[in-house]
């Protein structure tokens, strides 16, 4: 994958493991919202394909791939409560909460992005979580002083499987589409890439099965860890052109 020049990582099950962190935490604020009422969680979790034992979401869950706009009303139909803007504050602020408490990332994220951004490479974020949350999880995990910007569902660009969010992005920083390639786990984030005239690169390391990926994809990987030797084997360690970065653009 030569001439890239920006890569855009989605963030949960490519970053962040998606099981260990969003399962605990989805269950804690599902009992949180249900305020004791036994039934209420239940549903909660039946809507949700949140299998509470486990504390897991199947690969059909609307958890997996959307943000709160999308299985907001769900949850807000259950609980008998509008499905109002401010509800959708609410479970947000929650989920970033409890995202903090649980998050676990997928190998050494930040080792591994310190190298693509010492080949010159520009690093984004563009997620379905909401941006507040997102930039506190890349605060922890050691990685926003080596993203130029990150974008959530509620950034203004729209949500995946929607390309706003990387043209957005392409437009801002100077970038070709075609030189930027959204790193990802879920056929939202290669739609989003294809629909922006951008590349894809599948990491395996998500929730959901990808068979249906596999020879769509530009490239693909077993985690994030893997990418700097199979990215940068053929592009080189300098080979990326040389762009002017925005400062304090995160």
């Amino acid at each position: 994958m030569k001439n890239l020049t920006a890569l855009l990582f989605d963030k949960d099950g490519t970053l962040v493991d998606f099981d260990r962190t969003w399962g605990p935490a989805a269950g804690a604020v599902m009992r949180t919202l249900a305020a004791g009422d036994e039934a209420a969680f239940a549903r909660l979790a039946a809507v949700s394909h949140y299998v509470e034992a486990e504390q897991r979401f199947l690969h059909t869950s609307p958890l997996v791939s959307g943000s709160s706009i999308h299985y907001g009303p769900l949850w807000a139909e259950v609980l008998g409560r509008p499905a109002t803007s401010a509800f959708f504050s609410l479970m947000d602020r929650l989920f970033a909460q409890e995202g903090l408490r649980h998050l676990t990332p997928i190998g050494r994220p930040r080792a591994a992005l310190e190298r693509l951004k010492a080949a010159g490479l520009d690093l984004g974020i563009v997620t379905n979580d909401a941006e507040a949350s997102a930039r506190e999880q890349a605060e922890v995990l050691g990685l926003r002083g080596l993203l130029t910007a990150i974008h959530g569902y509620d950034s203004g660009f729209g949500s995946k499987p929607q390309p706003g969010m990387i043209t957005a992005y392409a437009e801002r920083f100077g970038h070709r589409p075609e030189a930027v390639a959204v790193v990802g786990d879920t056929a939202h984030d290669f739609h989003a890439a294809r629909a922006a005239g951008a590349r894809f690169i599948l990491v395996r390391s998500g929730p959901i099965p990808v068979a249906s990926l596999l020879e769509e994809a530009d490239l693909v990987v077993d985690s994030v860890d893997d990418l700097p030797a199979r990215l940068l084997s053929t592009t080189g360690e300098a080979a990326a052109p040389s762009f002017q970065q925005p400062e304090n653009a995160v």
